[in-house]
């Protein structure tokens, strides 16, 4: 059974102790290693050599800003995938060996080690400090607004 991170807190300081971690937003490690650990295209229906994740890797251009805040706009960028994939999806964060790059320039991992789910919490809290910003620029990743 996979603890379960609380707050942006916790998950910093997991992404302190653990380093290149990823987020996954699926029904969960169960089934996703129990399918052959491989994503699909959603356009195409290709099967890709790995799963799709988010880095939650902290750029060099970063500096000493706010971790808490990396994380919040990492989660914030791709909360919509948990109502585009339907009943079940969670954010869950693990480590992998990245191999390639998905159709949308996404990591795809291998080796996947499942460490945490992360809590509807986590996310509320990410969502108020993006939020807290006040930027009119920025906003989540959903291609679904644009059609």
């Amino acid at each position: 059974m996979l603890p379960t991170v609380k707050d942006l807190a916790e998950l910093a300081r997991l992404f302190g102790a653990e380093g290149d971690l990823y987020v996954r937003w699926s029904r969960g490690p169960e089934t996703d290693l129990a399918d052959s650990a491989s994503s699909r295209d959603g356009l195409t229906g290709i099967a890709l050599p790995g799963l799709s994740a988010n880095s939650l890797r902290r750029e060099p251009w970063w500096g000493d800003r706010s971790v808490r805040l990396w994380l919040a706009r990492r989660l914030y960028d791709y909360e919509h995938l948990r109502d585009l994939r339907g009943p079940g999806v969670r954010p869950w964060v693990l480590r992998g060996r990245e191999i390639a790059r998905g159709p949308d320039n996404e990591p795809l991992v291998v080796d996947v080690e499942p460490l945490a789910w992360v809590a509807d919490e986590v996310l509320r809290e990410a969502r108020r400090l993006v939020d807290e910003q006040e930027s009119r620029e920025w906003g989540p990743l959903d291609r679904r607004a644009h059609r």
